[in-house]
This record gives C-alpha cells, sequence and structure tokens, in this order.
C-alpha cells in the first residue's frame, strides 16, 4: 500500500505544480486539467463512511467555513502521503484552496463534475489500477472521497486562473534569450550537417558491432552507403537528413565535429542494434534555434512561477481570514 501511495502522491503533485508550467511542457494545461479532475470518481463511489452531523468551524475565509473535520480529513490524506506539515500544514492548505477558488469564482472559472469524473479515469489509468482498485485502496486510508476531491478540484481551478490570469504578465526578452544561448554553445556544436545513419539490425551487439566496425572500414562516402550496406545482412541505411550540432546529443556532437565530409562515427549500440552516422554535408553554422527553445521554457517556467507566488501573496494579504 505504501508504494501505491507514493505513486498516487507523485501523480496528484505533477497535478498541482502543473500550474506553474508553460502551454507548451509536457503536460499542456488542457490536458493537466483532464489529467487533475480524472483522480477521483471511483473514491466517491468507494467511500462510505460519513462526515458527522455536527462540525466546529475552525477558520473562515472570505465568508467559507472550513471545519475541523475538513483539517483532520487532510491531515489523514497528509500522513498517507509522507507529508509531515502536521495539522498545521494541512490548515494552511485548506486556507489556500478557498483562496484559490474565490479567485476562481471572481474570475469566473467553473470545474465541472465531468472534468473531475475523466481525471479520475486518467490517474487510474496512469497507476495501471482499477477504478474499483484506486477507490479501495484510498478507502483503506480512512480518506474520504470529499477530501481528495476537494484538493483536485482546487487545483483544477488554480491552474485555469494561472493560465487565465498570470501568464500574460510573464514577458521574457528575445535579445536576453539570444545572448544567454550564446554563452552556452560550443565550438563543437557551430556546425549543420546532412546525416545518413547505418543501422545493423537486430540483438548480438558484439557480432553486430564487428560487423559495423568492418563496413566503416569500407565506408567511402554517403554515395555507395547503400550499395555498400547490401553486402550484409540486415542492414540498414537511413537518410536522417538535416541536422544542427545542437539537436543532437552531446557525445555524438563532439564526435561528428572532428570529422570531415565523408566520415562515420563509431558504432554505438541502440535499440534496434547497432547505429553509424555518416556525413554527407557539413558547414559551420551557429543556430540558437534549440538552445533558445529550451531556455524560453526554463526561464518561462522559472517567472511564471514567480509571478504565480506573487498573485497569491496578494490575494492572501487581501483575504480575510478569522481564526476560530
Amino acid at each position: 500500500m505504501a508504494v501505491f501511495i507514493q505513486q498516487l502522491t507523485a501523480q496528484t503533485r505533477r497535478l498541482i505544480e502543473g500550474g506553474l508550467q508553460k502551454a507548451d511542457t509536457n503536460m499542456t494545461f488542457a490536458s493537466l486539467r483532464r489529467v487533475a479532475g480524472a483522480a477521483i470518481l471511483g473514491l466517491a463511489m468507494a467511500f462510505t463512511a460519513v462526515a458527522p452531523s455536527f462540525a466546529a468551524t475552525v477558520v473562515t475565509v472570505n465568508g467559507v467555513q472550513i471545519s475541523d473535520v475538513q483539517v483532520d480529513q487532510r491531515l489523514r490524506l497528509f500522513r498517507l502521503e509522507g507529508n509531515n506539515t502536521g495539522r498545521n500544514g494541512a490548515m494552511e492548505q485548506l486556507i489556500t484552496e478557498a483562496i484559490q477558488m474565490a479567485e476562481a469564482k471572481r474570475l469566473g472559472v467553473n470545474v465541472s463534475n465531468a472534468q473531475v469524473d475523466e481525471a479520475f479515469l486518467q490517474i487510474a489509468r496512469n497507476l495501471k489500477v482499477s477504478q474499483d482498485k484506486l477507490a479501495d485502496m484510498l478507502r483503506q486510508g480512512g480518506i474520504n472521497t470529499d477530501t481528495l476531491k476537494d484538493r483536485l478540484r482546487a487545483a483544477i481551478a488554480w491552474n485555469a486562473v494561472v493560465e487565465g490570469a498570470v501568464m500574460s504578465q510573464v514577458q521574457i526578452s528575445d535579445a536576453e534569450l539570444d545572448q544567454r544561448a550564446a554563452s552556452k554553445i560550443a565550438d563543437y556544436q557551430n556546425f549543420d550537417y546532412i546525416l545518413k545513419e547505418i543501422i545493423f539490425v537486430g540483438q548480438g551487439s558484439g557480432a553486430r558491432t564487428g560487423q559495423a566496425n568492418r563496413y566503416r572500414s569500407s565506408f567511402a562516402g554517403c554515395d555507395t552507403a547503400v550499395d555498400l550496406s547490401l553486402t550484409y545482412t540486415d542492414a540498414a541505411v537511413i537518410d536522417v537528413g538535416r541536422r544542427h550540432a545542437t539537436q543532437l546529443p552531446d557525445p555524438i556532437a563532439k564526435e561528428l565535429a572532428g570529422l570531415n565530409v565523408g566520415g562515420i562515427t563509431k558504432p554505438r549500440v541502440v535499440d534496434s542494434g547497432v547505429s553509424m552516422l555518416a556525413i554527407c554535408e557539413k558547414v559551420q553554422a551557429q543556430d540558437l534555434t534549440f538552445v533558445k527553445s529550451e531556455l524560453e521554457a526554463e526561464a518561462g517556467n522559472s517567472a511564471l512561477k514567480g509571478k504565480t507566488e506573487e498573485y497569491l501573496a496578494t490575494l492572501r494579504k487581501n483575504a480575510k481570514i478569522i481564526y476560530n
């Protein structure tokens, strides 16, 4: 069960942290909302315990009451996840979510039950368990369905707030990106290539590597690459096309930089067999496009995180929070 909870926690954290990622990262905002919402449908079906009919209010946030039962349930979820921030941490998270939900409401953001249902299904698939199994594991942890549902619903809503109200405030200087990208380019990355890949297909990397080395020793350029491959069993020549050095893994880019046109790299074991790259054309050319894309994503995520934290801090400062 501990392993299962760790997996579920990882999925949940990716969901909550996803609101601080740009739209072009691994999980787009739309897919994040689908994943986020889906984490609960089975939980709602699985948990049969009900909260007491009476509950004491421990804090009120902008008129929304948070009860001791909610805090206790959130604390139980924390314990399952290995979160050791205790009761105060549980209460603070509930306060933050109340503030986030209030801002979402102000901006007209509504998280539907369908989003929640879809997200639960996706979470179950990602964990490779059935909906019933997911619900059963949470029930064994004593977690009321609404405890996790409320947290994920708040995360989905907050992601929408960030996308709609915060992303537009993030500005990244193109000139600064150019400067930073240029400083990261090494001499071996200042080349543009047209490449062919020669693959010796199949298992048994030792034998295949030996054949690849014999091919390499006889290689006389790209024009005869295919004819030479026909003298071997299960050898293929693939037109890779144009690639800039910044698009290639560093070890390969470094090796190619030391070769001339008509050169061929040493054999490398890959999933499909043994691979070599042959240089058909090579010109010196600086291309910052790919490095800039990576830097832009990093800078954008960092800037967005900072702006989001500022936005939330302002909301909290202006919130009316009354502790009982």
